[in-house]
């Protein structure tokens, strides 16, 4: 008799919950009818507050403006800003109606401005004036003579934001009731630039369906409620900020807390101490930094009872601090991608610690994941490795106006291939094991840096470390490490890390290379360039003629 069939990498997500039918606008009204007395919103840096009802009232006001100033659906508004208040009302005026919301990267510089505003054919663009050693509006002057699409500028804070919302003030509301009945779930409403390692970015094109409906399940998943309260410290100019945190908050109820316009980690435990929020999503390197404030012992994180980490891989210690010294006994894993509106798998509240630090969960409500051979394409058998990927409402629409770069992505069965390694085990929980690209081949050996990261943050001296390939004569590439070392330690080296390696790590997966750093090179939404990072290594290094080395 023939052996049973291996279960193949495949789980769907079931739910008692039904999927939401609603444009955003709509599902942002029923919010609003339900809780209009609760806060929705809370601004510190700038000390003002919102109830839903009030947030209603300035939203319609500049979705009205927004049809005074000749925008209507279809439309592309971009947005180029840090967080603030005025971010969260832009996105959801130009959902009521149905203009296109393109999110423009806070860190970019002129040549990657003019690409966008181009690329996307913006009408108008909302921006700061400047913010750090940003000037937005230097470089919107530079740029604008090339933008023929580009017709409004709006500087927050200056006259045309303040026309925009009088002219709203003293529009017909019934002018908003009449556009939602021409609005579909299934429109386009935003579009994200992801940062490509290579070339210009591609704009993921997602509908009302797509993140409407990951933000509300993303947050059923954290149980939240009315009552719950979100400190959103990651930015809004990302699915993280304006879907995970805004749009989950929205279709429960909940209220937004913006601790500053850009990540500070002071301002952040403060936001959660003073706000009582019961909530707080970030990065690792965010948690990282929280956990390192010299007095964060003082700040009273009591009313924290989950939140989310993801962006990039959780590294496991870092996560058990976050349980155990924030008192996030809840805190949610999640993964994802742009592309996905973001989040595919997320942990759940009833799992174990152990779940909660290994893995990425399982899939969400609604949706498919599958592990498969990159060469074949074929499904893998469970407990083995392969790329990951993702079906379901969740998949963009595609990338704006490159069908050919969406058809690289997407199959014909609209299976969207994530480019990142993944493991699937019996109970249908997802580990990320690295991404196809970061892998390092040294001499034949496949080698994945995330596992070494996470036996690196075993080390009692290391706060942070990432693991790349480097060129190599001999065996084609070879391993450095890059180590943030925690204060006070004594600096690592080559050999203190060997020593501390050996008889743990096969030899094959320890560094050779060590490179002591402050800080990573990082995304604005707090990604690690490994790119940026091998270009370095490569100078640093002196391993430029090696470099140039072609391999088969």
């Amino acid at each position: 008799m023939a052996a049973a069939p291996a279960v193949p990498s495949y789980s769907s997500g079931t739910s008692q919950v039904p999927l939401l039918g609603d444009t955003i606008g709509d599902n942002f009204d029923r919010t609003v009818a339900a809780f209009g007395d609760r806060d929705a919103l809370v601004d510190r840096p700038s000390g003002r507050r919102w109830t839903y009802r009030e947030l209603a009232a300035e939203v319609d006001a500049l979705a009205l403006g927004l049809l005074e100033s000749g925008i209507a659906k279809g439309d592309r508004v971009g947005i180029w800003a840090p967080n603030r208040a005025e971010w969260t009302l832009i996105q959801y005026a130009t959902a009521k109606i149905g203009a296109i919301l393109v999110n423009i990267n806070p860190a970019y510089r002129s040549h990657e401005l003019e690409y966008v505003l181009n690329q996307a054919g913006i009408r108008l663009l909302v921006a700061a004036d400047k913010f750090k050693t940003s000037d937005y509006a230097g470089m919107i002057d530079e740029v604008r003579p090339r933008c023929p699409d580009l017709t409004h500028v709006v500087l927050l804070g200056g006259e045309e934001w303040n026309s925009l919302l009088r002219n709203g003030r003293n529009g017909d509301a019934e002018q908003l009731a009449g556009i939602a009945v021409t609005l579909s779930a299934d429109d386009p409403i935003n579009i994200q630039y992801t940062s490509g390692t290579t070339g210009f970015p591609k704009g993921a094109t997602l509908s009302h369906h797509n993140i409407l409906n990951n933000g509300f399940f993303v947050g059923e998943l954290c149980n939240y409620t009315e009552a719950d309260r979100i400190c959103i410290p990651v930015p809004f100019y990302h699915c993280f900020g304006m879907v995970m945190g805004n749009l989950a908050a929205t279709s429960h109820g909940s209220c937004m807390v913006i601790p500053a316009p850009a990540f500070d980690p002071k301002a952040t435990l403060q936001a959660v101490a003073e706000e009582r929020c019961t909530a707080l999503y970030g990065v690792p390197t965010m948690f990282i930094a929280e956990l390192a404030e010299p007095d964060f012992d003082s700040y009273d994180l009591s009313s924290l009872r989950t939140g989310i980490m993801a962006g990039s891989p959780c590294p496991v210690e870092v996560m058990k601090q976050v349980i155990e010294r924030m008192g996030m006994a809840e805190v949610s894993i999640c993964y994802g991608m742009t592309e996905t509106s973001p989040v595919s798998t997320q942990t759940r509240a009833d799992d174990s610690v152990e779940r909660r630090v290994s893995t990425v969960g399982r899939v969400g409500p609604h949706l498919e994941v599958k592990v498969v051979d990159p060469a074949t394409g074929l499904t893998v058998p469970r407990d083995t490795p392969g790329e990951l990927c993702t079906r379901g409402y969740s998949v963009m629409l595609g990338y704006w106006e490159q069908p050919d770069k969406t058809a690289e992505v997407i199959d014909a069965a609209r299976w969207m291939h994530t480019g990142d390694l993944a493991v699937m085990d019996g109970e249908g929980y997802v580990n990320i094991t690295g991404r196809i690209k970061d892998m390092v081949i040294r001499g034949g050996e496949n080698v994945y840096p995330r596992e070494i990261e996470e036996f690196l943050y075993t080390h009692p001296d290391i706060l942070d470390a990432q693991v790349i390939g480097v060129p190599d004569a001999k065996y084609g590439e070879e391993l450095m490490a890059w180590i943030r070392m925690r204060a006070g330690a004594t600096p690592l080296t080559a050999e203190s890390l060997r020593a501390f390696c050996s008889g743990k790590l096969a030899h094959y997966k320890i560094p050779r290379y060590v490179h002591i750093v402050d800080e990573f090179p990082m995304t604005v939404t707090g990604k690690i360039r490994k790119v940026e990072m091998r270009e370095r290594a490569v100078e640093l290094l002196e391993l430029g003629d090696v470099a140039g080395i072609r391999h088969a």
